[in-house]
C-alpha cells in the first residue's frame, strides 16, 4: 500500500508539475504554434530520408516502402510518446553540475516526478503527429492480411514500445547520477535507438540485433511486434509468441530502471555548489 501510495502522489506531482509548463508555454501561442510545426517538419525530415532512398530502390533487405514506413512509424511514434513524458530526462547531467539538483532533493515531492516533468513542453506533440500520420499510410499501404490479433497489436506495440524508451530514459538519468553529465551517452540509446529500430533488422549485424533483443531489448518496440503484423521473419528465428510479450518487456524494463533510480538516487552525494 505505501508503493503504491508514493506512485500515486509521484503522479499526482509529475501531473502538477507538467500543467505549469504547459500554462507557461501556451502563454504565447502564436510562438507555441510555429514551434510546434517546426518541430513537426524537423522530425519529419528522417522519412523524407528514406522516401529518397527508395526512389532509389525498390526495397531494402526485401522490405518495401510501407513496410519500412510501418517499422519508422512505430518507432517514431512511440519514441514520441516517451519523448513527451521523459524527455527532460538527459537535462539531469546539467542540474547535478550545477548544484540545482539538490533543490529538488529537499522538496517534499518525489524527485523522479520533478526530473520528468521539468520543461514538459507540448510541442513535442509534433513528433507524434508525424509518426502517427505515417504509421496510417503505412497501415492502408502495406499489404497485412489482418486478424483480430494484428489490429489489437499495434496499439499494444506502440504503447509497449513507449514504455521501454521511457525506461531507457529514467535508466540514463540514474546513469548520470554517477557519471554526472553522461546526456550524450544517453541520447545514443534513445535517439540513436529509435533511428536504429526505423529500419529492418536485417540491415544489422547479427551481434547488433541479439544485442538489441536480449541485453537493451529494444527490438520489442517494432521489430519483433512488426514480424508478426507484417507477416515477415522474426529477428533470430525467435519463436511466434514473442510478439505478444512486449507488454511483459516494458514492464520488466520499468522495474529495473525504477531499481537503477532508487539506487543511484541513495547513492547520490552532492557536488556541494
Amino acid at each position: 500500500m505505501a508503493e503504491r501510495g508514493a506512485v500515486l502522489e509521484g503522479l499526482r506531482a509529475y501531473r502538477m508539475i507538467a500543467g505549469m509548463w504547459v500554462r507557461s508555454g501556451m502563454t504565447y501561442r502564436v510562438s507555441f504554434v510555429f514551434t510546434l510545426f517546426g518541430n513537426l517538419v524537423m522530425t519529419g525530415m528522417d522519412f523524407v530520408g528514406i522516401l529518397l532512398m527508395f526512389s532509389q530502390v525498390d526495397s531494402l533487405a526485401g522490405w518495401s516502402l510501407p513496410e519500412v514506413a510501418f517499422l519508422y512509424a512505430a518507432s517514431v511514434t512511440s519514441f514520441g510518446l516517451a519523448h513527451l513524458a521523459a524527455g527532460s530526462m538527459p537535462q539531469l547531467g546539467s542540474r547535478i553540475r550545477d548544484g540545482s539538483f539538490d533543490v529538488l532533493l529537499v522538496r517534499p515531492v518525489p524527485v523522479l516526478a520533478q526530473v520528468g516533468g521539468d520543461r514538459f513542453s507540448l510541442r513535442r506533440l509534433g513528433r507524434i503527429a508525424q509518426g502517427g500520420a505515417v504509421l496510417g499510410w503505412a497501415l492502408v499501404s502495406a499489404d497485412i492480411d489482418w486478424t483480430v490479433s494484428k489490429v489489437l497489436l499495434v496499439p499494444l506495440m506502440v504503447v509497449s514500445g513507449a514504455a521501454i524508451f521511457v525506461a531507457v530514459f529514467v535508466a540514463g538519468a540514474a546513469f548520470q547520477i554517477y557519471a554526472q553529465d553522461a546526456a550524450e551517452v544517453q541520447n545514443a540509446f534513445t535517439y540513436g535507438g529509435t533511428t536504429m529500430l526505423q529500419y529492418p533488422p536485417a540491415v544489422f549485424g547479427k551481434d547488433l540485433v541479439r544485442g538489441v533483443t536480449f541485453v537493451l531489448p529494444l527490438a520489442f518496440v517494432n521489430w519483433v511486434p512488426a514480424a508478426h503484423v507484417l507477416g515477415r521473419p522474426y529477428p533470430l528465428a525467435l519463436p511466434g509468441w514473442v510478439a505478444f510479450a512486449s507488454p511483459l518487456v516494458a514492464a520488466g524494463c520499468c522495474a529495473l530502471a525504477g531499481l537503477a533510480w532508487r539506487t543511484g538516487l541513495r547513492s547520490y552525494r552532492s557536488v556541494g555548489s
